[in-house]
């Protein structure tokens, strides 16, 4: 049926309502359409799969490639080592310990992720891309802290030496076990360590760890630029985040006439 002239639609009678500008653009708040996009969920979803097997992929060959008391392997040069280690912390080794705490914070920046996906338009191809990153560094590093766990202990602060922890496994039982914790870390084939109980800030906690094998290793002034050692998904996290916010700060508002088929972009 063909609408009689001079008359509009309800549809028409929102966008003229949203459409402040005068400019035939509609806001920002109104440009969704993603989720009903094939080629949006393409650019998603394929990001998300290679940057998750090359996440994974690159810490399995590490950690069976490397030994953890080996010298650091020069990748590049003055640049970039391979030297094995274990994360209990957050990005870049923060807040250690807290896993389940991770986890959840986790699962709840997955389901944010979704949700601005969801409220993207399909021209938004950069904002699909970093999405993609984000989803593949978070859900390496959240398989790792769900599928490798650890006991840990935490060693007080004395005159000589900081406070620090030791990842690997409890041995327990023995002699004087009452009075000893005994340990056995991941970086070492045979051998445990005992420590006095009051030695020990805490109880023996099983935390869930990220495997982590790359470090920058160039100096200033003799003390090194970056002296965490990270993986692939810390790459994927900082790329898609930087991504996502200078495209949020760039964004404009979607042409109208792209709103109306979703599926075409």
């Amino acid at each position: 049926m063909s609408e009689a002239p001079g008359t509009s639609t309800p549809a028409d009678s929102q966008f003229d309502q949203q459409d402040t500008n005068g400019d035939g653009q509609m806001p920002l708040e109104f440009q969704g359409g993603a989720m009903r996009s094939f080629a949006s969920h393409m650019r998603l979803w394929i990001v998300v799969v290679f940057g998750l097997v090359a996440d994974l992929w690159s810490k399995s060959w590490a950690f069976s490639a490397l030994e953890p008391n080996d010298e650091p392997r020069h990748f590049i040069p003055g640049l970039l080592d391979f030297q094995l280690s274990l994360n209990s912390g957050a990005l870049f080794g923060m807040g250690s310990g807290l896993v389940w705490l991770f986890i959840c914070a986790s699962i709840i920046a997955l389901v944010f992720v979704l949700y601005l996906f969801a409220s993207s338009h399909p021209s938004q191809r950069i904002v699909h891309l970093a999405l993609g990153l984000i989803l593949a560094g978070a859900l390496g590093n959240l398989y790792d802290r769900i599928a490798h766990q650890y006991d840990m202990v935490t060693v007080k602060a004395t005159d000589t030496t900081p406070r620090y922890a030791v990842l690997g496994a409890h041995i327990p039982g023995g002699r004087n076990d009452e009075d000893l914790v005994r340990i056995r870390p991941w970086w070492e084939t045979g051998g445990d360590r005992a420590f006095a109980k009051s030695q020990l800030a805490g109880e023996v906690k099983r935390v869930g760890v990220v495997r982590d094998f790359v470090k920058i290793t160039p100096k200033v002034w003799g003390k090194d630029i970056w002296r965490w050692v990270f993986n692939v998904a810390d790459v994927f996290l900082v790329v898609g985040v930087s991504m996502l916010l200078i495209s949020f700060w760039f964004q404009r508002p979607i042409p109208a006439s792209n709103l109306k088929s979703p599926s075409a972009n």
